[in-house]
């Protein structure tokens, strides 16, 4: 008898990345079509109203089973993956990946990624740990990145090597418990966040090592302001964790 395959919604957000999403979009339907025994996966672009056209350059490729969501304006990384879950929970999907447009995550590891969510709740994707990689970062970015995950797993009391990676499975088992309106971060410290909440109401969260290649065209998004905000959810939520005062979603 033939399973049907698992329903897959990989979500692309992005902000003035026309000089990546093509060949990120490309590359991933490229590889659907070697998985589409096992995986149905569609493709959802949700961008911040980019004026540089990338939404305009991704519509152009007419890829089939892809979709998009314009926003009005600029809300950041955290607001458009919740767009992306809440539009994929009422399609029905099964499994929702999150993946950066600019080629810092590898399309052929997605594999492994889908693979490790058999029966897992919340699938990470690790830099910093046996097999994972960083490549054409200097020392200093390596340490702050690393730094941040430590302080993080540390005052959060989180067992995991790389809270802040992009690179993700996700179930919608785990999503539909979540309150997502009630989500803060807008940044990178939304993924501290989803992490936290996988970890504290008991869902079961897999790490799998990956390579992460630094964008070779494009601005990096990050700002002081979006570190700041990392640090101050985990600083807040460390310190009801001491004392006891766990928030549950």
């Amino acid at each position: 008898m033939n399973l049907m395959p698992i329903k897959v919604l990989v979500i692309i957000p992005t902000y003035n990345e026309a000089a990546n999403i093509s060949r990120q979009l490309r590359e991933i339907d490229a590889i659907r079509s070697k998985l589409s025994s096992t995986y149905d996966l569609d493709i959802l672009n949700v961008d911040d109203n980019s004026p540089d056209g990338t939404a305009d350059l991704a519509r152009t490729l007419k890829l089939k089973d892809f979709h998009q969501i314009i926003n009005a304006k600029k809300n950041g990384l955290g607001p458009a993956y919740i767009s992306g879950f809440k539009w994929g929970l009422e399609r029905d999907y099964d499994l929702f990946v999150e993946m950066d447009s600019d080629g810092s995550h590898l399309t052929g590891q997605l594999l492994d990624l889908l693979e490790a969510s058999k029966g897992i709740d919340l699938v990470i994707g690790t830099r910093w740990m046996a097999g994972g990689n960083i490549e054409n970062w200097p020392w200093y970015r390596k340490l702050i990145s690393k730094g941040g995950t430590a302080y993080a797993a540390r005052a959060l009391k989180l067992p995991f090597k790389d809270l802040t990676s992009g690179y993700r499975v996700l179930s919608r088992q785990f999503l539909e418990s979540l309150d997502l309106n009630s989500i803060s971060s807008k940044g990178y410290g939304f993924q501290i966040e989803i992490a936290f909440q996988a970890y504290v109401n008991g869902f079961t969260i897999a790490q799998v090592p990956i390579t992460f290649i630094e964008r070779k065209l494009g601005s990096s998004k990050m700002t002081l302001g979006i570190a700041l905000e990392a640090f101050r959810f985990i600083s807040l939520r460390g310190l009801s964790r001491i004392l006891s005062v766990i928030i549950r979603r």
